[in-house]
């Protein structure tokens, strides 16, 4: 009876620790991270991914998937979204949900494995410029090289990623004959070993990597990546600087502080707060912008010149130092430069006479005698007096005008020293005489 106890009392305790202490598979203790590449790849997307990345390390994530779909986009941005793929610890997978091109192909290649939905494509990784002319050779070469490293370190053949960038590859079986860049479909990327296989849903590839038990986890851009993805586009970087650079001369023509100055702070401002968030500049290039506007602000009170040319220099140098791309930010500012100096033209020729701000910086008013500016006294009273040339006059020369001397010119030709003179103009130090026998013989 003693034994039957015990035994009852040990089997309770052990279906109650049983109960009390959780039982799972392990793909229920798994959990795989969901993040989407989409639209066009450029620094604020990285900032995105970098979050991602670093999130998934810190729950010990199984995988991260990232659904890619986008045309491709920034060749330095696309390079250290490679660099962060290939250098964390958790797997890492590329779903090409519609197309994976340019630099969308780079940033698959760096995954450690792709998939593929039908009618997906992948490839066509040719490097341009922004005007659409392909880039210099030192760019290609770089590029090439960086496609090629990309397929070797994830066990694909390189020829196939250089055929994506370069037309010089001939692979007329799959469709891209020389000068013709390769781009595969889902078929043909699992094919050539390009794609682990062909899904038609998230759930279809869930499934196939044994992750259909796991806790799927999706990252959403925030609002503030998503605005500073918008603001670091190259494209858009112009346009706020231009902005920017606009409002604040438009604000020189406006009384007080208008739309327009409010304007051109919100672009710049705006730009500053974008390339922050991507991680591209830091609240010192915030502090020297501010310095730089007011430094150009008590230009207008301090003489010599040296707080304007500084707070410019300031106001570059956090342009510049806010970009990781020099060449295209410098673009960008020549080209804002560009619509100021037009904008300020057009103001000064049409609005300048009436605007408050250019009355005080620009000389309107010209010295004439109709508006009673003369340089000297004017000697009106001298006029019709009589005297004697005491030098000749060839025309200028000395008269006594009334035991005065006065240096004078005469009316036109020459008057021999001592004749006769009569004063006919004053016009400030300019006076004006006639020799008097001329004067009796018009008479």
């Amino acid at each position: 009876m003693t034994a039957r106890r015990v035994i009852a009392v040990f089997s309770f305790l052990l279906a109650f620790v049983l109960m009390a202490v959780p039982f799972q598979g392990n793909a229920d203790n798994e959990i795989v991270y969901i993040a989407p590449i989409e639209e066009t790849v450029e620094k604020g997307l990285y900032a995105f991914l970098s979050r991602a990345v670093h999130t998934a390390e810190e729950e010990n994530a199984s995988a991260i998937i990232f659904e890619v779909n986008t045309p491709g986009g920034a060749v330095d941005a696309a390079g250290e979204i490679g660099k962060l793929l290939t250098t964390t610890n958790v797997k890492t997978i590329s779903f090409v949900n519609k197309q994976a091109l340019s630099a969308g192909a780079y940033i698959s290649l760096n995954t450690d494995e792709i998939y593929m939905v039908p009618g997906s494509t992948m490839g066509s990784a040719a490097i341009i410029d922004q005007q659409g002319n392909t880039a210099g050779k030192k760019a290609e070469s770089y590029w090439f090289a960086a496609m090629k490293s990309a397929a070797t370190q994830t066990g694909r053949d390189p020829i196939y990623a250089l055929a994506m960038a370069d037309e010089s590859v001939d692979l007329p079986e799959l469709g891209a004959p020389k000068g013709k860049l390769l781009t595969l479909t889902a078929e043909q990327a699992e094919e050539v070993g390009y794609s682990e296989g062909t899904v038609n849903s998230r759930a279809e590839l869930l499934e196939k990597l044994g992750y259909e038990n796991a806790e799927i986890r999706t990252i959403d851009e925030s609002f503030a990546e998503k605005l500073a993805r918008f603001i670091t586009n190259p494209l858009v970087v112009p346009i706020l600087l231009s902005i920017g650079s606009l409002g604040l001369v438009l604000e020189l023509y406006s009384p007080g502080f208008g739309i327009p100055g409010f304007m051109g702070l919100s672009a710049l401002l705006l730009f500053f707060y974008g390339h922050m968030v991507a991680g591209l500049a830091g609240y010192e290039t915030l502090i020297l912008f501010v310095i730089g506007i007011g430094l150009i602000i008590a230009e207008f009170f301090l003489p010599g010149g040296i707080a304007g040319i500084a707070g410019i220099a300031s106001i570059l140098g956090s342009l510049f130092l806010a970009t990781d791309n020099v060449v295209h930010m410098g673009i960008s500012i020549l080209i804002a430069i560009g619509v100021s100096v037009l904008a300020s033209i057009l103001m000064i020729k049409v609005f300048g006479k009436k605007m408050k701000f250019f009355k005080k910086i620009i000389l309107t008013d010209s010295t004439n005698t109709e508006k009673g500016y003369i340089s000297n006294k004017s000697r009106l009273e001298l006029i019709g007096q009589e005297g004697y040339a005491l030098t000749a006059l060839r025309p200028a020369g000395t008269v006594v005008l009334k035991d005065e001397r006065i240096d004078v010119v005469s009316e036109g030709g020459y008057i021999a020293k001592g004749a006769k003179v009569k004063v006919v103009k004053a016009e400030g130090s300019r006076i004006v005489v006639r020799e008097i026998s001329n004067l009796d013989l018009d008479k």
